[in-house]
């Protein structure tokens, strides 16, 4: 009855709202309300094919630094709460990897360069239990990892030392992989002299821990900062420290070297390493590029080494047979020129091996498919020549006719011609005197009563050319004579050339203008030689007005007067006061536009006054 009284004083209460319940729950008020603005669509992408600035800024790319700060994105707020989150992850994965799991962890994030997240979750994870409830210990190589992160964002050599000295706190030693990564501060920073006590302290450390000894990465650094400086003493020093380690010297090692040298013209001290990188087993396949083998000759045929010029022919030849034997096969060759050059330096600098070495590589990089060029056989007599080996030299001769005789009847001033072509030999022939002329024509002459027999006019030009030079006109006349009545040839120009210069070195005018009419009335056509050699034989008995009978008659035949021939007459001219001479050979200079100059010289030694009287 307690219920009633309280219903009652209620009553009143409920009475004047005129409300009725047709539930027992009560009901919800709707009222109108003004419907909200709706939020515009967000349109699609633009299409990457239309090269809109929106593509790369706003779709792939929410995050552009480069953006306008205005600009709409399609994220237009903070991330800040990712950088939150991911420190968390970080924290969270601190205390649940292990060792092994966080190797795993760092393989993954080295790949992304992830540097900075390495670094933090390594120092939480050294702070962090394991299991067991103690502290984390690390071993060297996930510290490794660590000193690499710090490398990679920007640590320098003295911070990656302090974090070396570190490993001591937590029962490790540093391996040579940890001093590498210092290693790469220092070069990175230019510390040379820093790397060179850190290399030190590797072998000194070395003794006791042999896994913090160089290895071959750890001598590529030191080179490269070593010769970047120019300190090529030093590179070599560590260059034997790696082959008597029993390391490879790098190709990109090797490179370095033949810059610094080159730079520094210590081109003997790149032969020197080379010579101590065939002595190893681990470097006689050292081979660098093709292109590095053709720098270096090119470099050494500049400066006359011909060592150097050897190891990169040889160099050639190694990827010349590499090339043969490849699947499919790869047909490399050396240029031609490049060879001729190389025999010229053997010629220069008399190296045998050079030479020998150079006709390989040419015969290798033609092969058998065409003859060598007539510059190749002449390179290779000039060399032959120059050492002294006249029997080689006339066996390439030989050759040399064999492959272009045929093809060069009326030779005119080309490739048979002992005044040019092959006047090394003619040098050769007379270095020595008749002594060496007469062994040479006699060993023609047997082999010309040889099975098969060997007859050679243009060999006997240069026997006949060589007496000319040592002014022996009775042996030059007599070889002459040989050509028909012993070998049963017969003379061609050079021959006679060759004979007239005789008579002109004993200043017999006369007998050389016999010579020149005699085969001129047997039809052979004089050439350039030909009227230089009459010039000088007039010039030298003073008759300026023959030599320009002689020079009409060239200028007739097709010839252009030389500027050294118009010289010769005007000074011979001027000396015997012949002005009406001299005007002609100034007009023939203006004719052919040849540029005379002075001989200002010339004329103040011609001119001087000798006397005894010193008062």
């Amino acid at each position: 009855m307690a219920s009633i009284p309280f219903l009652a004083k209620t009553r009143s209460l409920i009475g004047p709202l005129n409300f009725k319940c047709i539930s027992t729950f009560a009901h919800l008020r709707q009222e109108a309300q003004l419907a909200k603005p709706q939020p515009p669509e967000t349109p699609l992408p633009p299409n990457p094919s239309s090269g809109s600035p929106l593509y790369r800024e706003n779709w792939r790319n929410p995050i552009n630094s480069g953006s306008p700060a205005g600009a709409d994105t399609l994220i237009p707020v903070s991330l800040g709460f990712l950088r939150t989150d991911s420190t968390a992850r970080i924290q969270a994965l601190s205390q649940m990897l292990d060792a092994k799991g966080l190797m795993d962890q760092f393989a993954d994030w080295m790949t992304s360069q992830r540097w900075a997240d390495v670094k933090q979750l390594f120092e939480l994870w050294i702070r962090s239990l394991d299991k067991s409830g103690k502290p984390n210990k690390p071993d060297v190589n996930l510290y490794n990892h660590y000193l690499r992160a710090n490398l990679m964002m920007g640590a320098s050599a003295g911070e990656l030392l302090d974090l070396v000295a570190q490993m001591e706190d937590y029962g490790i030693l540093p391996n040579t992989a940890s001093f590498n990564l210092v290693l790469k501060a220092m070069q990175l920073a230019g510390e040379t002299q820093a790397a060179e006590k850190m290399i030190e302290r590797m072998l000194q450390t070395g003794k006791e821990y042999k896994e913090s000894l160089p290895d071959e990465e750890s001598y590529d650094l030191i080179f490269g900062l070593l010769l970047s400086t120019n300190q090529i003493d030093s590179a070599l020093r560590y260059i034997d420290l790696t082959l008597q380690s029993g390391y490879m010297l790098s190709m990109g090692a090797f490179a370095n070297c033949v810059q610094s040298c080159v730079n520094n013209r210590r081109l003997d001290t790149l032969v020197s390493i080379i010579e101590r990188c065939k002595k190893t087993d681990q470097n006689k396949s050292l081979c660098p590029p093709w292109r590095i083998c053709n720098y270096i000759a090119d470099v050494a045929m500049q400066s006359d080494n011909s060592e150097l010029t050897y190891y990169a022919l040889e160099f050639m030849a190694k990827w010349i047979a590499r090339g043969e034997v490849a699947r499919p096969a790869v047909p490399l060759s050396v240029d031609e020129g490049l060879v001729v050059s190389a025999l010229g330096t053997a010629g220069r600098t008399c190296n045998h091996r050079l030479l020998e070495g150079s006709w390989a590589v040419l015969k290798r990089s033609l092969r058998q498919k065409k003859v060598p060029n007539p510059e190749s056989y002449l390179g290779k007599i000039y060399a032959y020549a120059s050492l002294g080996n006249l029997q080689k030299a006339f066996s390439t001769l030989h050759e040399f006719e064999a492959a272009y005789g045929h093809a060069n009847q009326e030779d005119g001033e080309g490739l048979f011609s002992p005044f040019y072509s092959l006047n090394p030999l003619v040098i050769a022939c007379s270095k020595r005197g008749f002594v060496t002329l007469d062994a040479v024509y006699y060993q023609l002459e047997n082999l010309s009563r040889a099975d098969p027999p060997y007859k050679s006019i243009a060999a006997l030009n240069c026997v006949i050319l060589g007496c000319s030079n040592i002014w022996d006109l009775d042996r030059a006349y007599q070889t002459f004579s040989a050509i028909d009545a012993t070998f049963g040839l017969t003379p061609n120009i050079h021959s006679y050339n060759a004979l007239m210069c005789a008579f002109e070195k004993v200043s017999k005018r006369d007998e050389a203008v016999k010579v020149y009419e005699h085969f001129t009335g047997l039809g052979v056509q004089p050439n350039l030689t030909t009227y230089s050699l009459l010039v000088d034989a007039h010039l030298i008995v003073r008759d300026p007005k023959a030599a320009l009978t002689v020079i009409d008659e060239m200028i007739h035949a097709g010839h252009e007067p030389t500027k050294e021939m118009l010289k010769k007459v005007r000074r011979r001219c001027i000396r015997e006061m012949d002005y009406e001479s001299d005007d002609k050979v100034e007009s023939l200079a203006r004719q052919f536009k040849v540029r005379m100059g002075t001989e200002v010289r010339r004329d103040l030694l011609f001119n001087l006054q000798y006397s005894t009287d010193f008062s």
